[in-house]
């Protein structure tokens, strides 16, 4: 079984934005369509042999780049692939909250994804608060970017010391899922992740050939736990994504819990998981 923690099925508002350009530069080698359909989607998953994937909607400040309702239309035509993960703005808290109230509770999404470097917030501005208030209400995780910014925005929002780390000494229950790995501060992100229960990394963005050594020692020892796949789709296909797993020489149960079994925990997946099985 395999989880993509970290994937979105983008609009064209979202592929063709400005700030991707860097992406794009990097990514030119493996070219995409400006338009991706569903079905595209899902072929790319299969081709990765990925089971599900939690797909996020995008909100920026100046508008939604892909809105809660695109993304549950995806995950309405595929509800045995497609889970959504919710977005909102940061400009009025409280109407964030009743829209991630609505995504979660009428929509059927798992989790909230803020990233900040789009609205270059730090993870402990107090706009947060409320929604990081809500997820513990919801029972759901809060998602974020951590590291540095690969579009064209500024990399300061990314550090997990300090911001990731006051937001878990203040919220113990949130349960946070800091993606992108931490590169350049590997380091402290794991150290955040060993140091509080409910503070997990994933490996979006990021082929497994490109982890650095040092996450690569967590994920096979007492961080077996700690760390769930992800890809960035449409950036990184998960066949891709996964190229030379097997030279990370993870155990049979570290291998497991990584491709999956964390993300069915931490986003407590397991109904939808007995559910598909069962169709």
């Amino acid at each position: 079984m395999i989880v993509d923690a970290w994937m979105q099925h983008p609009t064209e508002r979202h592929s063709a934005n400005e700030m991707f350009a860097s992406l794009r530069r990097w990514t030119r080698a493996t070219p995409r369509p400006a338009v991706i359909t569903p079905e595209m989607t899902i072929s790319a998953m299969d081709e990765g042999h990925v089971t599900a994937g939690l797909a996020a909607a995008w909100c920026a400040p100046d508008g939604w780049m892909i809105s809660n309702d695109e993304v549950a239309a995806v995950a309405a035509a595929y509800p045995d692939r497609i889970i959504g993960v919710a977005s909102a703005s940061l400009h009025k808290p409280m109407d964030a909250v009743r829209e991630l109230r609505r995504a979660v509770k009428q929509l059927g999404f798992r989790a909230l994804r803020v990233v900040p470097w789009l609205w270059n917030l730090s993870p402990t501005d107090r706009r947060y608060y409320p929604l990081y208030a809500e997820c513990i209400e919801l029972d759901i995780p809060f998602c974020t970017q951590v590291g540095h910014t690969g579009p064209l925005r500024p990399s300061e929002t990314g550090r997990p010391i300090p911001y990731i780390d006051e937001v878990a000494l203040e919220f113990p229950e949130l349960r946070i899922v800091a993606g992108h790995i931490g590169y350049p501060w590997t380091q402290e992100m794991i150290a955040v992740a060993t140091k509080h229960e409910n503070v997990f990394i994933d490996t979006s963005a990021y082929t497994t050939k490109r982890y650095p050594a040092e996450l690569v020692q967590y994920m096979r020892g007492h961080g077996r736990e700690k760390v769930l796949f992800g890809t960035n789709y449409p950036m990184i296909r998960a066949a891709k994504a996964l190229e030379g797993l097997g030279e990370l020489a993870l155990d049979d149960e570290a291998k497991a819990l990584f491709l999956g079994g964390n993300a069915v925990r931490v986003f407590k997946l397991e109904q939808f998981i007995a559910q598909r099985r069962a169709a």
